[in-house]
């Protein structure tokens, strides 16, 4: 799948709702979209929970960002973090923002950015409430953030059975493959790729084990797949078709 290049990145993370464990995979993966020109991370750093963050901070040369929590029950971090996007928004040096959390209360602030014309790329675990998921261009769970791609493969590999019984995406990819299709019914893998995209923001082979796409829908055999050359025939270029039409 073709991913979206941005240029100049705003990384905002909220350090009561992410690990430092996550801070490399982060990076590289953000690496992939742009330049990181802004990365702050918010929390009070009086607070003994958020100790191990500084080793990490200093490495990738993070700054940390003071907010005291004033009051009991109330987020103050969410708000300082919600206000500097704001500032970084109006100034309009970027192209796109990355938002670190696990919490909802980033789904306004996410759908604000992206009304403004800029790609919001969103970081959560798994438990990230959907909301806030559907409201980010782009999500990316943080549990595949914290192993390299061969790891992934050996740890998080689904079976084709389970692939299989996974309704939601098989229905993901048949209808990315219908709607990209030509007649004969071949659609080309990269073109599947950005209709899944545009369908579904928080989809990535590497949720499923997968380092790509390719390799995703070989296993999950609901597909033919062709491989064809393309140009002077020195590349090729992967097809597919639902095993359902003849």
């Amino acid at each position: 799948m073709t991913d979206v290049k941005t240029e100049k990145l705003a990384v905002l993370i909220d350090a009561d709702n992410a690990q430092p464990s996550i801070v490399e995979g982060l990076m590289t993966e953000i690496a992939k979209y742009g330049t990181a020109n802004v990365k702050r991370i918010y929390g009070d750093w009086t607070a003994p929970g958020l100790k191990g963050w500084k080793e990490v901070l200093l490495k990738y040369s993070i700054q940390p960002i003071q907010q005291f929590g004033y009051t009991t029950g109330k987020n103050a971090t969410d708000s300082a973090m919600i206000i500097d996007a704001m500032d970084l928004l109006y100034a309009g040096k970027f192209d796109g923002f990355c938002i670190v959390s696990s919490d909802s209360d980033f789904t306004k602030l996410a759908s604000r950015i992206r009304e403004a014309g800029l790609f919001v790329y969103g970081f959560g675990e798994k438990k990230t409430p959907e909301p806030f998921v559907a409201a980010c261009d782009k999500f990316i769970f943080t549990e595949v953030l914290r192993f390299k791609d061969d790891d992934i493969e050996k740890i998080n590999r689904k079976t084709t059975a389970d692939l299989k019984r996974d309704t939601k995406l098989v229905n993901l990819l048949r209808n990315a493959v219908d709607a990209s299709s030509d007649d004969s019914g071949w659609a080309h893998l990269a073109a599947v790729g950005s209709n899944i995209a545009k369908q579904s923001s928080e989809f990535d082979p590497r949720n499923y084990g997968y380092k790509k796409l390719g390799g995703l829908v070989a296993d999950i055999k609901l597909f033919q797949i062709e491989e064809r050359s393309v140009g002077d025939g020195t590349s090729k270029a992967i097809y597919l078709k639902d095993t359902r039409k003849k």
